[in-house]
């Protein structure tokens, strides 16, 4: 991966963390245990310090960044959608960041709560934990239902599986030019795609 030491500090990836080689890391990132860093994910430590607790996973083309002395905090299974943007916040365990949701400088985003996709978040912004978050500018909407949350969690453990899929066979490659007649599907543990695993959760409850 793209790792830039500056000012003497390096960012640091715990061995059992997966980061994607077209990821860039710069300073002072430090990414726990079982997380994931998607492709073209930007982790900019050249200001404030970055940290993705255990089990956080942060997908494609997102971006962290803060300001000098304030820390820029994924916490516990913090699940950060595809081009977010994180700045100068805190992002709470087990929370939900949507996709291109952009959370801004001293927002703090409280546990288990849901940030929709293309929510603006303003600077300051404190949100109770378990809040169903939506708009831009956003607003807190409604508590998050056991449904949502469960579900959430079935989706943030697919990426915990994904880091390690990613670990174990994820090699580069040419590509094939055509598909063989028999070409294989993606199948896992924990396949089914999310949203059926969405709807299992909703009819059960």
């Amino acid at each position: 991966m793209p790792c830039y030491e500056i000012n003497g500090v390096r960012p640091v990836v715990h061995p059992s963390a997966y980061v994607h080689p077209s990821a860039v890391l710069i300073g002072d990132v430090i990414v726990g245990p079982r997380c994931y860093v998607a492709p073209l994910a930007s982790l900019r430590g050249d200001f404030g310090r970055l940290i993705l607790e255990e089990g956080a996973n942060v997908q494609d083309t997102c971006v962290m960044h803060g300001f000098p002395g304030g820390d820029t905090v994924v916490e516990q299974d913090g699940h950060i959608g595809h081009g977010a943007v994180l700045h100068g916040c805190r992002i709470g365990r087990n929370a939900l960041v949507g996709m291109n949701a952009v959370i801004m400088d001293n927002a703090v985003i409280g546990a288990q709560s849901i940030v929709g996709a293309t929510a603006f978040v303003k600077a300051g912004m404190q949100i109770p934990p378990r809040s169903l978050v939506l708009g831009a500018p956003a607003r807190i909407v409604r508590e998050v239902t056991d449904t949502e949350l469960n579900w959430k969690g079935s989706g943030t453990h697919q990426y915990h599986e994904l880091a390690q899929r990613s670990m174990q066979t994820m090699t580069e490659c040419q590509p094939d030019t055509e598909p063989a007649p028999d070409r294989k599907r993606m199948a896992w543990d924990s396949s089914l795609p999310m949203h059926l695993h969405k709807q299992a959760f909703e009819d059960k409850s």
